[in-house]
């Protein structure tokens, strides 16, 4: 779906620093000849066969003859849609045609062909999905076959963190490096997603508060004050949810098998939970709960129904998916909704304060969810992608002297970035894939696309830049609004 920032986390116990920073490495965009990806070298090469070919042939009139053929390749090479060569665009055109054409971008809910039992009833490749009860805690499991992996679901709790003094900034992100970097270490985590969703909130939960609350006693002074707040501040009011999505290998035998096959892989899971809840308490992160059925099943019918009455529930799983979906090339109509999935193409490239997303999460009006997905790297795999990065970078730069080109400081950015992710590695730390999506929802087209050009707004002040995902709304939308820790590369 997307490309990936890859990035190191400290797995050390030592002091923090006192002001915490943090730096995205640059996305890799090298390719295979002068920056090009193979899909480009190979329509240059098509172009250059057939010019050749036809001056052998016919000579002038030939090549004219060929000229669309040649022309053609050239075009798809070059040209480009949005940020994208046509080339690399044409797969996803292609594909979502071809779902178009058979009418797998729309779903709905038969009622008269009810699921299997124990599944979620989720559209695309989460219909597979199952799930399962932990007996002892009862805690939702969600099992997904192909991959073998268990996806256990946290709802934190924590402390603003703008609040907090420095020092106190960075212990919190020294704690949750080493949380990150403990999960990665178990060998178990293959995916972990946090996701911050934010519903904008009519306030009047602040003013009832102050209507039982104040008393005649109160200074005029100061009640003016809060007064003159919350006629400002209330309106743009927001509710804020952090949830986080670990998905755990764990073989499909050791759950559904018979006997003590369940209860091996149930115990290991609890294990998994229990490292990570410890993993929380020293990051000063509360975790208020494993999310069971029921919650899990409200938080993903919301995704799907924003405008669904507050206070009712779903109460199962299986009745926790969409009744109707219609997949658009740049958007997606889902129930009571529709929604736009953002791909956050660009971190920061500078050092900045661990909260350069404030902007951005706390962005007033919009209803969205930030979802960002960490993949843990073995040592071996981390390495291995090092070098080839590094192999990548000595070869273009002999190609650039070779035919004259100048290179520019981009590459050694690139390479500088390589050369700290391997000293990061080889002094103990954890290397992980990032990826950050985002979902804005709304009621109709004209309110979606002003959220959007807000959140825009939002993510180049947090130093992000951001792309509309084109042709793969549907895939997106399950990967980033849906607790569930899905691929999304």
């Amino acid at each position: 779906m997307t490309d990936t920032v890859t990035g190191s986390l400290s797995g050390s116990s030592g002091p923090a620093p006192a002001s915490a920073r943090v730096r995205f490495g640059r996305r890799q965009q090298r390719g295979l000849l002068l920056g090009l990806s193979p899909v480009r070298v190979a329509c240059v090469a098509i172009a250059a066969v057939t010019i050749t070919a036809a001056v052998f042939l016919a000579g002038v009139l030939g090549v004219l003859l060929v000229s669309p053929l040649w022309m053609g390749a050239i075009a798809l090479a070059f040209v480009r849609h949005g940020e994208r060569p046509l080339v690399e665009v044409l797969p996803t055109v292609g594909h979502y045609l071809a779902r178009r054409v058979t009418g797998r971008n729309r779903f709905r809910a038969s009622p008269d062909h009810p699921r299997p039992g124990g599944t979620m009833a989720l559209p695309g490749e989460a219909a597979a999905l199952r799930f399962l009860i932990d007996p002892a805690s009862q805690t939702a499991l969600v099992h997904d076959p192909h991959e073998a992996t268990v996806t256990v679901v946290a709802h934190v709790e924590h402390t603003a963190y703008v609040l907090l003094s420095p020092d106190e900034q960075a212990r919190r992100v020294s704690g949750w490096s080493r949380a990150l970097a403990g999960l990665a270490a178990s060998g178990r985590c293959r995916r972990l997603q946090v996701l911050d969703l934010a519903a904008p909130d009519t306030g009047e939960g602040i003013v009832g508060w102050w209507r039982g609350h104040r008393t005649a006693t109160d200074t005029p002074f100061a009640s003016e004050q809060y007064e003159e707040l919350m006629t400002t501040r209330a309106p743009a009011a927001a509710t804020h949810r952090t949830l986080v999505a670990v998905a755990l290998e764990v073989p499909s035998r050791l759950l559904w098998a018979r006997g003590t096959g369940t209860a091996r892989g149930l115990e290991l899971v609890r294990q998994e939970m229990s490292a990570f809840e410890a993993g929380l308490r020293a990051a000063d992160l509360r975790l208020a709960e494993w999310l069971q059925a029921r919650d899990l099943a409200d938080v993903i019918r919301g995704a799907y129904d924003p405008l669904r009455a507050s206070g009712t529930s779903v109460g199962s799983l299986r009745a926790a998916g969409p009744v109707a979906i219609d997949e658009r090339w740049d958007r997606l109509d889902h129930d009571t909704g529709c929604s736009a999935v953002l791909w956050i193409s660009e971190w920061p490239r500078i050092d900045v304060p661990a909260d350069f997303l404030h902007a951005l999460v706390f962005q007033p009006g919009v209803r969205k969810t930030l979802s960002i997905t960490a993949t843990p790297l073995s040592s071996r795999q981390a390495m291995r992608d090092i070098r080839r990065a590094k192999v990548e970078h000595v070869t273009d730069a002999a190609q650039k002297a070779r035919i004259g080109a100048i290179a520019d400081l981009a590459d050694a950015a690139e390479l500088d970035d390589v050369l700290d992710r391997e000293r990061a590695l080889i002094n103990g730390h954890a290397d992980m894939r990032f990826t950050g999506l985002i979902v804005i929802t709304a009621g109709d087209d004209d309110e979606l696309d002003a959220a959007v050009t807000q959140i825009e707004r939002a993510a180049v002040q947090s130093g992000c830049e951001t792309r509309r995902l084109l042709g793969q709304q549907a895939r997106a939308f399950t990967a980033a609004a849906l607790p569930l820790a899905r691929r999304v590369d």
